[in-house]
């Protein structure tokens, strides 16, 4: 039986591709190993991944970002990452946690036609059948779904502190007030403003957008709150094509908002979201590292993207009890 000296310090194995940030965020902190593992790619697109040191009777985290890119799909990621806590789990490993900064198929969590799939508890199932014990993630779209669909322990991070920060530097000291693109954002939106108002000591006000969709489009004009004179400050969990954020702008611009703020955990920035990035509207629009930054969104001078690799870490090098 192998044993290691050190069994009691965590291994990260970081799949992505371009693990710069999480190299960077492990090496500042010594509790936290970082664990070097092969790659290998063959003619058909079939792949393996394999650990390259011992993981037997070690605290296992896997990372892995599930957000597609144009090299891997989401679905290629999930079964990377699948397969590799597999691997470890074969291999001996006390406890595997997997680690997905961005978790996909979280928004369809529920039935809205006859016949839907629950998708995001198939997603739960498969991870738990490859032996994960814990899952760790950032601003899941559902919190109530992700702890219904996971019988495996699960670790929600917010995003929530990091970007108001950024959201208060960029809005200087103009009064401000949250906005919640669609009603489902209402929890949010009202952490946020007990955030805002704590940073800034000032009465934050509240607002909530319309937001009904049908077979794809988009409707809906109604404002509850008032923006008028205010910094607004948009949040929501993602941003995919852009165009719920871009609605909202408009409607806060309108009604006489003397700024505008966007911010998200995740940047995934799909065909078509040039039109938010490009709106004349828009001061800042905020995102973390959760998902690799395109340079065609990064190069924009009012985008601005916070590291949120340390505050995983500090989770993996004391992890919740």
């Amino acid at each position: 039986m192998e044993h290691n000296a050190d069994a009691d310090t965590p291994q990260v194995f970081v799949l992505a591709r371009d693990d710069a940030g999480w190299r960077s965020a492990l090496a500042d902190n010594a509790g936290v190993e970082f664990a070097p593992c092969e790659e290998r790619v063959f003619e058909d697109g079939e792949y393996k991944l394999r650990p390259l040191v011992s993981v037997r009777d070690r605290d296992v985290y896997v990372v892995h970002s599930l957000a597609g890119d144009a090299q891997l799909t989401v679905n290629d990621k999930l079964a990377r990452l699948l397969f590799f806590i597999a691997t470890v789990r074969d291999q001996g490993a006390r406890r595997v946690t997997a680690v997905a900064p961005y978790l996909p198929y979280a928004r369809k969590d529920r039935r809205t036609k006859p016949r839907d799939p629950l998708t995001f508890r198939y997603l739960a199932q498969l991870f738990e059948a490859m032996g994960t014990d814990r899952l760790v993630t950032l601003e899941a779209h559902n919190i109530a779904a992700l702890e219904n669909a996971f019988r495996c322990a699960t670790t929600h991070l917010s995003s929530a502190l990091l970007l108001a920060d950024a959201a208060c530097n960029a809005a200087g000291n103009r009064p401000l007030a949250v906005v919640s693109p669609d009603a489902g954002g209402a929890k949010r939106a009202d952490h946020w403003r007990d955030i805002l108002a704590e940073r800034t000591g000032e009465d934050v006000g509240m607002v909530f957008l319309e937001k009904r969709r049908s077979e794809g489009v988009v409707s809906g004009d109604a404002v509850v709150g008032d923006v008028n004179g205010r910094v607004a400050v948009i949040v929501d969990d993602m941003i995919v094509s852009g165009g719920t954020m871009a609605r909202a702008v408009d409607a806060c611009r309108a009604r006489g908002a003397t700024g505008v703020i966007v911010c998200a955990a995740h940047g995934l920035f799909s065909a078509g979201s040039d039109a938010l990035l490009d709106h004349p509207g828009l001061d800042a629009l905020i995102i973390t590292s959760s998902v690799p930054v395109a340079p065609r969104v990064a190069e924009r001078e009012h985008v601005r993207v916070v590291a949120v690799e340390p505050v995983f870490v500090a989770e993996i090098a004391e992890p919740a009890g």
